[in-house]
């Protein structure tokens, strides 16, 4: 609950911090005639836009499970983010290109007033450093939360809000400095070349932050594994029981932040009844839940492990990695 809370606080702090940055580049946009100021105004915009999809995935992704969706509605959080990268794309981006090579064709108002410029965007730099600060916060909380390193966290989390909100808030950062840096080349040099490029710029950042957010979504969207550290600490417990005598196969996927799914196949000691396995299969379940907090639900399948059926859907599914440990375990 402490990470939902410090996700929608994210969330809307950048909310607030984008509409006003939006409605200050846009009147800086008007009165200087800068095509960076209005690619970053247009940025602006979407990243508003980007909040409010953020907070919806955040609300309905937290609705509980019920009977048509018994593992809960924890992917609605993917869904509405990829949507996040979609826009910052298909919005953002190419209205950056289209303003950029208005420009370099000379379509562009000749550019006035480029102190006002400055101003909105050394203010918008303020304001867009604090929202970054907050959820470069969330981020490093949340990766220390987890034992992990900050980059680390970044590559393999589960929870795309809090990293849309620090990609949404580094590229606008930057993006401050290329409209700075177009609107002082516009002023030197009394050409818009410059304000073009800045622009365009902007545009292939938008670009590269759409395509690494949209990246981390589909892989959630379409199931992905736990984190190798999760899972090997899963297949040493399993493996580790007394009653096991194999992990047969051990399979995982996020069905929503913070919310992992296990299924693993177990080769159970011969010896044992059906009580035993059953009554194993409970304190099995109770160990996993209790050791990792994103764990949600476990199902664990009592199999031979030298059915052949079995080991070649196993095989065909990791390959000789698969094969070794199976040769392993039988010695």
């Amino acid at each position: 609950m402490a990470n939902e809370q410090r996700g929608r606080l994210t969330v809307l702090l950048a909310l607030a911090a984008n509409l006003g940055i939006a409605l200050a580049k846009t009147f800086a946009a008007v009165i200087t005639g800068s095509a960076a100021m209005a690619a970053e105004a247009g940025h602006s915009y979407v990243d508003t836009i980007n909040e409010v999809l953020l907070l919806t995935a955040l609300r309905r992704s937290e609705r509980p499970a019920d009977s048509r969706h018994p593992f809960g509605h924890g992917p609605e959080r993917y869904f509405w983010s990829l949507l996040v990268a979609v826009c910052i794309f298909g919005m953002g981006a190419l209205f950056a290109f289209l303003q950029g090579v208005g420009a370099l064709l000379g379509k562009g108002a000749e550019e006035a007033s480029p102190l006002v410029g400055y101003i909105v965007l050394a203010v918008s730099a303020v304001l867009e450093a604090l929202s970054w600060k907050q959820a470069y916060k969330e981020t490093r909380e949340h990766a220390r939360e987890r034992g992990q390193g900050f980059l680390d966290f970044l590559r393999t989390t589960d929870d795309p809000t809090a990293k849309s909100v620090l990609f949404e808030d580094s590229a606008a950062l930057l993006g401050i400095v290329f409209a700075a840096a177009g609107l002082a080349a516009h002023q030197l040099t009394g050409s818009a070349f410059g304000d073009g490029i800045a622009s365009i710029l902007i545009g292939l950042m938008l670009t590269l932050v759409a395509f690494l957010l949209g990246r981390t979504n589909r892989e959630l969207l379409i199931g992905r594994q736990a984190r190798p550290a999760v899972l090997d600490g899963m297949r040493d417990m399993l493996d580790g029981a007394p009653e096991v005598e194999m992990v047969v196969d051990l399979m995982t996927m996020n069905v929503g932040t913070d919310q992992l799914l296990v299924c693993a196949r177990l080769d159970f000691d011969d010896s044992l009844g059906a009580a035993d396995v059953e009554r194993a299969c409970a304190r099995l379940d109770g160990e996993l839940h209790d050791k990792y907090n994103e764990v949600y639900e476990v199902f664990l399948e009592p199999v031979p492990r030298d059915d052949p059926g079995l080991r070649e859907r196993v095989m065909a599914r990791y390959g000789r990695a698969a094969d070794h440990h199976y040769r392993r375990e039988r010695g």
